[in-house]
């Protein structure tokens, strides 16, 4: 399989943690987000958005979305399963995973960033501030589902690996690198911590993509 991504894509650092999880192998192919590449005429044919990821299947299907390819992974590879047996916890965990992926996320990516400073002219200070805003907003969102449903365990739901810790850890990194205060989540933080002692999640990382800047390293 291919994987289209960037290093710094969440969306691209769930599917990364997935395919890992279920033991699939993949070429990375890296589209530059800040370069644009992402709007290459060569690239549009693959993903007419023009975001990542896009994951190209053996058998030359093309997928986009990470919701969309997280769940095709889960029903096509079934073991380990990424979504719990009961209907109620299934709920929780899609639930969590759109906090993330339909709340939070989408405020914070480049295409918005950049139309912030550069069409509508606002600072990189107004720019950090909304970032935050949005940040923090989600994050203390999940932080109050953690402590008060009763459900999370040694990870989101329970004690098994979920769609929602794959939708979080990217999102508390992501926190992180726009230096984002995070004490006020320390389930997050517990739950970032003990997904990342795992291969899966740790290779996943953007620190060990192929096209992670020399100059950050």
């Amino acid at each position: 399989m291919q994987l289209f991504s960037y290093w710094r894509s969440l969306a691209a650092f769930r599917v990364r943690i997935a395919l890992n999880l279920k033991g699939q192998a993949f070429d990375v192919v890296s589209t530059d987000l800040i370069k644009g590449e992402q709007f290459d005429p060569d690239y549009l044919k693959i993903n007419p958005q023009g975001v990542v990821p896009a994951l190209v299947t053996d058998d030359g299907q093309t997928l986009t979305q990470s919701m969309a390819i997280l769940e095709y992974l889960d029903e096509v590879f079934p073991e380990p399963a990424l979504m719990p047996a009961d209907a109620m916890a299934r709920a929780r965990v899609r639930a969590l995973c759109m906090i993330t992926v339909a709340d939070t996320h989408p405020l914070v990516v480049p295409r918005i960033r950049k139309y912030i400073t550069q069409d509508m002219g606002h600072s990189q200070e107004d720019l950090d501030a909304w970032i935050g805003n949005w940040q923090k907003a989600g994050l203390a969102a999940i932080e109050a589902h953690l402590a008060d449903d009763g459900t999370s365990g040694k990870y989101c739901e329970g004690d098994e690996i979920s769609l929602a810790d794959l939708c979080l850890v990217p999102q508390l990194g992501a926190a992180m690198l726009f230096k984002v205060d995070i004490s006020p989540y320390p389930n997050c933080k517990r739950i970032f911590d003990e997904c990342m002692t795992l291969p899966a999640f740790f290779d996943a990382r953007p620190q060990a993509q192929p096209d992670f800047p020399e100059e950050m390293k």
